[in-house]
């Protein structure tokens, strides 16, 4: 059940963590690890009622598809907290795809809303609350460069993505594909902030590789049976020469995004991207289009006018 009010212990814990993503698929496997850990407060975002969570975990309302919740449950996360600092921020929630018609409460195309805009509001909302010496973790995919390239994004084309049309490259498989390459070119934006380097916050893009048992709980049954049968077919055949697409259990997932989190698995200096290939983690470039500097500014300018972000004119 939903813990409006999280209780503060009489002493705070030496690690505080906030996590969205953290009530099913891998993400759930993930909050267990947190949840474990010796004096660790771990606080979640969830939508809907009757959502359960380990012990010493707290829920607090959230509803992804709304900029207003996004900014109500950082409000009620900040307060909270008081003067106690975020160590691990994890941005993991998301859904697998949707229709044209499908809309956040703002009206932008649901699956780039959920996807990239709230998690960018939340990440941008509670960046001055986080540590020195921190981590922001943002879940992003290898489908964000797929190997069907009839799905893959070409350009970027925010109008598209944003408001998408009937077969358009904002909808479906394709909205899925665009958001996560919007997690990425946003995580190498966030690395880049003045602010980010100062306190030395790390800031990370995890990709889980293909993960069993993960259909979305946003999908249509449909779009969950669609993606059962690719997942056990088409996908199995494209590992065999794309490594990368090579299937993981849930449960190895959400270790290896604990790991990421954690600490326990560091890319490289200069890198933000990790990628689980087989299983093991890997550091690879990303896309072309996600590297690009030129894109990554623009998706970073204009997102903040639709979240509602006035941007200070020397940033």
């Amino acid at each position: 059940m939903f813990n409006q009010q999280p209780s503060r212990d009489q002493s705070d814990p030496q690690r505080v963590v906030v996590m969205t993503g953290a009530t099913s698929g891998f993400g759930a496997h993930t909050v267990r690890h947190f949840a474990a850990l010796p004096d660790t407060r771990v606080i979640i975002g969830a939508r809907g009622s009757g959502r359960s969570a380990p012990p010493r975990v707290d829920i607090l309302p959230l509803d992804l598809a709304s900029l207003a919740s996004v900014r109500e449950f950082a409000h009620a996360v900040v307060q909270w907290l008081g003067d106690t600092r975020i160590d691990l921020l994890v941005l993991n929630a998301g859904m697998r795809g949707s229709s044209a018609g499908q809309r956040s409460a703002e009206g932008y195309g649901l699956t780039f809303a959920v996807n990239h805009l709230a998690h960018y509001l939340l990440a941008r909302f509670l960046l001055p609350s986080m540590a020195g010496h921190s981590r922001l973790v943002i879940t992003s995919s290898n489908m964000h460069d797929p190997p069907i390239k009839t799905i893959a994004p070409k350009s970027f084309d925010l109008e598209a993505w944003a408001y998408p049309t009937k077969n358009g490259s904002g909808e479906g498989i394709r909205s899925y594909s665009v958001s996560k390459l919007c997690n990425l070119m946003t995580a190498q934006s966030f690395a880049r902030l003045d602010e980010v380097k100062a306190r030395d916050i790390s800031v990370i893009a995890f990709n889980p590789g293909l993960t069993g048992g993960v259909g979305g709980g946003d999908a249509s049954a449909l779009q969950k049976a669609l993606f059962t049968i690719v997942t056990h077919t088409i996908y199995p055949l494209i590992g065999l020469f794309r490594p990368e697409f090579v299937m993981n259990t849930p449960e190895h997932s959400g270790k290896r995004l604990a790991d990421v989190a954690l600490g326990t698995i560091v890319p490289p200096h200069g890198r933000v991207y990790v990628s689980l290939v087989k299983g093991e983690p890997t550091f690879p470039d990303p896309s072309e289009l996600a590297r690009d500097r030129e894109s990554q500014d623009r998706l970073w300018r204009e997102s903040a006018v639709m979240v509602g972000i006035k941007e200070n004119p020397k940033s």
